[in-house]
């Protein structure tokens, strides 16, 4: 795929939003094939560069939103990666956890039940990393 100005910068946000470590995890080991590189690439390009640039809400911001959307429609991989990039975005584990008992009114306990444990498996990797 041919390098657009969207496309580098989805990649810069991409590694700010993952962290560099962890998005060159990710490009070798998820993306590593053909399929899924074509699915990188796009998602890079339109959901990294043009949507996650878009003005009106800050980065922190856009990472909650993402991590209430996996939770409500349980996509617990996905909601492991945006609780890494809520984290790396300034949102404590013990924010990210109260918005995640949020919704047990909102979308029930088995999801958030589900969630927690993504989250608590996502923090404490992320704290052995440091």
């Amino acid at each position: 795929m041919a390098e657009s100005e969207n496309y580098k910068k989805g990649t810069e946000i991409r590694r700010k939003l993952m962290g560099e470590a962890y998005a060159d995890k990710m490009n070798k080991s998820v993306y590593d094939d053909p399929m899924m590189q074509k699915f990188g690439d796009y998602a890079r390009e339109a959901v990294f560069g043009m949507l996650w640039s878009r003005p009106g809400l800050d980065m922190k911001t856009r990472a909650l939103i993402c991590v209430i959307s996996d939770t409500s429609q349980a996509r617990w991989p996905e909601l492991a990666i945006h609780l890494r990039m809520a984290r790396n975005q300034g949102w404590t584990e013990d924010e990210l956890s109260e918005a995640l008992m949020h919704l047990c009114g909102y979308t029930g306990l088995p999801a958030v039940r589900e969630a927690l444990l993504v989250a608590k498996e996502v923090f404490h990797e992320m704290r052995s990393e440091k």
